[in-house]
């Protein structure tokens, strides 16, 4: 009996000893911080149906996929491993051209519905009185950001963001919305150029 009362002692010694410590609280998940650079523009204006400004902290090269076309282009962030990749199409005399190519992008961007939690559209004006589409997907969709725009007669260009890691959409949303921000300040300095 006194061996019995003298383990319970113990055991309870030990346990209010160990009861001293401060309690534990898992702590939640968290991302790494993303230093973003500040945005310095230059100008990408080669013999190419169009000219723009784009941040000094990508590079914009031709696009070597197997399915590119003239003038198509990559505007690729290393920091960031992401690509905007540009498709220009020339238009013809056939309106209908015109109209093909808006449902195209249209359905591109609808494509994503199954994955997007949300998709907001929006319109700014650029230069030459024209109009650039916007298109910002939420969720986890494989491009965040799109737009297209034409001067309705003789050019048309879209761009679509991609990235090539597996994270998670919300890790990336500043530096989402730090290219999105790129995207823009590309199209408001968006110009033709006239070619021979």
């Amino acid at each position: 009996m006194k061996a019995i009362k003298y383990l319970v002692l113990v055991v309870g010694l030990i346990g209010l000893l160990c009861s001293c410590e401060e309690a534990y609280l898992p702590k939640r998940k968290g991302y790494h911080k993303i230093d973003l650079p500040e945005p310095k523009y230059q100008s990408f204006a080669l013999n190419y149906p169009y000219s723009f400004e784009y941040n000094s902290a990508s590079i914009v090269k031709p696009d070597s996929s197997k399915f590119s076309e003239p003038f198509w282009v990559d505007v690729y962030y290393p920091m960031f491993d992401a690509d905007v990749q540009i498709t220009y199409k020339p238009l013809g005399k056939n309106q209908n051209e015109l109209s093909k190519l808006i449902v195209d992008s249209r359905n591109l961007v609808n494509k994503h519905q199954v994955k997007a939690s949300g998709i907001e559209e929006g319109i700014i004006e650029i230069p030459g009185g024209n109009f650039a589409y916007l298109f910002e997907l939420q969720g986890e969709v494989p491009s965040q950001f799109q737009f297209y725009t034409t001067d309705s007669t003789q050019n048309f260009l879209r761009g679509a963001l991609y990235f090539k890691t597996a994270s998670k959409n919300d890790s990336l949303a500043p530096v989402i919305k730090y290219i999105a921000n790129d995207m823009k300040h590309l199209l408001k300095t968006l110009q033709w150029e006239k070619r021979n």
